[in-house]
Parts: structure tokens; C-alpha cells; sequence
């Protein structure tokens, strides 16, 4: 059984600004960063602890494509996402 998907406002924004950078750099590309995120997303729901769990309770996940970690916590049959975090950032800059 799938689990349910909970995206946190922070993440959303996250995933907003990276959608619109990457448009802004080629047109198009903001979409691909968002079916790719979703691929991960729909992994998440069906394998939750599949991905390792860096410091408990949250998992993290690699996009291959996008320089991205997507940082999730599991709660009973939901999946509850935290942050969209950019790789090239300062790794202090990681909120979970």
C-alpha cells in the first residue's frame, strides 16, 4: 500500500524556487526538474525505508539528475517532506 504524501511549506518553496531557476535558465527545464522529483516522490510513498536514515528520524535521498536532497521523515503511513535542499549550498545551510 502506497503511503500518503505530506510536502511542508518550507519544502514547497524550496521546490518553487528551484522550478523557476531552472526555467529561467532553459525553458523547459523547470518541468523536467519536476517530473524527476516526482519519480522520486512516487519511490518514497511506494520503498519509505528504502533511503537511509542520516540522523533519526529523517531519511535522504539523492536526485541523480538535479543537485538536490530531498529530506523525510516517516510517520505511521505517511510520508512527511521537509526540504527540497540544494546540494551546491553550504551543507550548514541543511535544516534537518
Amino acid at each position: 500500500m502506497k503511503y500518503t504524501l505530506e510536502i511542508k511549506d518550507y519544502a514547497n518553496e524550496e521546490i518553487r524556487s528551484a522550478y523557476l531557476y531552472y526555467e529561467d535558465k532553459r525553458v523547459g527545464l523547470g518541468e523536467e526538474f519536476l517530473k524527476h522529483l516526482n519519480i522520486y516522490f512516487d519511490r518514497i510513498q511506494n520503498y519509505p525505508e528504502h533511503f537511509p536514515e542520516k540522523r533519526n528520524p529523517y531519511r535522504e535521498v539523492f536526485i541523480k539528475r538535479f543537485p538536490f536532497l530531498i529530506i523525510y521523515e516517516i510517520e505511521k503511513r505517511k510520508i512527511i517532506v521537509y526540504s527540497v535542499f540544494n546540494t551546491w549550498q553550504n551543507p550548514s545551510k541543511k535544516p534537518y
